[in-house]
């Protein structure tokens, strides 16, 4: 079996790809305390000592709105982070899978985003994700980069928790309407990550090496976040829980001001993944379904 690290492993994602990457491999997972993703050498070092055959990234610096005031420590994490990861991968002839985002989008027009498209950042984590991607591929690395959208999870803090926590607290929410994505769950992005690398017999940079690019990987479907809380709102209420909440209000964007501009559409194509590694992926309202128990338990 080949050796896997895995970055993040706290996070949604990571907390997933963790319960899942021990059956294809030696998995030495590592968090921002066993790792210090500001320091090169300390990732150089890690890498080196252990030799791994898969390197998967889910650590990210995702703070959207304090990534504004934050651009340089963003940068580190999202962008130079990658880089080191990449050149260490292609030194120990290992696969680098990474995750990005919508974001690196302006989000323009109605029609869903392909991977060849130009891409467009409206604000510094987007910008900051965009730098990782390019760092990544100009090393020449075996990677897969997969791009997704409006994540939410069992564990830590997401939109799907949030909502939760103001419909038992108060009467009346306003929303956004005018953002168009596809919620996907961290469920499916591991599932599918595990999916497409069952694919391979180890080494897997080998059976990768002419599949590395990035790859549109989110729920199918699409809504925007007013439609995707009163989902939420309604599965609450299916499951039994008592709301405080009595109204909705649709909104603009410009109506909830915040310090970063978030793209208008963040509608992704998946005909490309589903092309390349004949892989399903559930629609967002049955994704959110099949998680929202555990949701609901934490």
């Amino acid at each position: 079996m080949q050796r896997i690290v895995l970055l993040g492993k706290n996070g949604q994602l990571g907390h997933e790809m963790a319960a899942r990457l021990g059956e294809i491999g030696e998995l030495h997972a590592f968090d921002r305390h066993g790792l210090n993703l500001g320091n090169d050498d300390q990732i150089r070092s890690l890498i080196r000592d252990i030799k791994p055959g898969l390197i998967v990234n889910t650590a990210a610096y995702t703070a959207v709105d304090k990534a504004e005031q934050e651009p340089e420590l963003a940068r580190q994490i999202n962008s130079r982070a990658p880089q080191v990861l990449a050149e260490e991968a292609r030194a120990c002839k290992a696969l680098l899978v990474h995750y990005s985002t919508d974001y690196v989008f302006n989000g323009q027009g109605e029609q869903p985003w392909t991977e060849d498209q130009p891409t467009d950042p409206l604000n510094v984590y987007g910008q900051t994700k965009r730098d990782g991607e390019l760092a990544i591929t100009e090393t020449g690395c075996a990677h897969l980069i997969f791009r997704t959208s409006w994540v939410y999870g069992i564990h830590g803090a997401n939109f799907v928790k949030t909502m939760l926590r103001l419909a038992r607290e108060r009467s009346e929410l306003s929303i956004v309407d005018d953002q168009i994505g596809a919620p996907t769950s961290a469920a499916v992005i591991a599932a599918t990550s595990i999916a497409i690398l069952r694919q391979a017999q180890p080494p897997f940079v080998e059976y990768f090496k002419d599949l590395s690019g990035i790859y549109h990987l989110v729920c199918g479907g699409e809504t925007s976040w007013y439609r995707f809380a009163l989902q939420i709102f309604t599965e609450a209420r299916t499951h039994g829980e008592t709301l405080a909440l009595q109204q909705v209000n649709p909104i603009p964007s410009s109506a909830y001001p915040v310090p970063a501009l978030r793209p208008l559409n963040s509608r992704l194509s998946t005909e490309k993944i589903r092309r390349s590694f004949n892989v399903a992926l559930p629609d967002w309202e049955s994704a959110l379904v099949d998680c929202f128990p555990e949701i609901m338990s934490t």
